[in-house]
């Protein structure tokens, strides 16, 4: 898939993702969460982030249910600056209307969960095009090892397709889990860990 091809294939995944019934997405959503389970994740008393759901974006609430009676701060993108595609993190509680919150860095987090329009098997995530994930996990791409934050896309089966072009600015995810199954190096540590649950 070439650069060009991403504005179409973002309006037809989109159309997709937000056709999924209403009475599907719960079943979807505990069966992501079981995934994640079996990846030992949310660990216990660790920082992580997640999204508020919009345009048919599969809804973490369920993970981040289990999360808080893990001990678990849960943060929140905020955008910080749109002309630069600059965004930080707050706290749940900071991120409130009326509040200033306290801004962080992702570097500071253990887990990230990131929504997205598609992805490949490999890890490669297609978003909705505005940069903000990739502008600020960028320091990942320079890692010899992979270290926190592990980042971490939701989203259904039918997001996935064949293959994305990466280009040189994406910053793979460490995994993707549907409903149906789990990817990227993620799927490596579950057939390690749990018998053989990613593809």
């Amino acid at each position: 898939m070439t650069d060009g091809d991403r504005p179409a294939l973002r309006r037809r995944l989109r159309a997709a993702r937000r056709a999924v019934a209403a009475v599907e997405r719960p079943s979807a959503a505990a069966a992501i969460d079981a995934a994640l389970r079996s990846l030992g994740l949310p660990r216990p008393h660790t920082r992580i982030s997640a999204y508020r759901p919009m345009d048919g974006e599969i809804d973490p609430a369920i993970v981040l249910r289990r999360a808080s009676a893990l001990g678990c701060d849960i943060h929140y993108p905020v955008i910080t600056s749109l002309r630069s595609r600059r965004m930080r993190f707050a706290t749940e509680g900071d991120a409130g209307d009326g509040v200033t919150p306290v801004l962080r860095s992702g570097h500071w987090l253990d887990l990230v969960l990131v929504p997205l329009v598609g992805f490949d098997a490999r890890g490669n995530r297609l978003g909705m095009g505005g940069g903000f994930y990739d502008r600020h996990f960028a320091f990942l791409r320079n890692r010899s090892a992979w270290r926190r934050p592990l980042l971490i896309g939701l989203a259904f089966e039918l997001q996935r397709v064949p293959q994305l072009h990466d280009a040189a600015h994406d910053v793979p995810l460490w995994g993707i889990v549907t409903e149906r199954g789990i990817y990227g190096r993620a799927a490596a540590h579950a057939r390690g860990t749990a018998g053989g649950r990613g593809r």
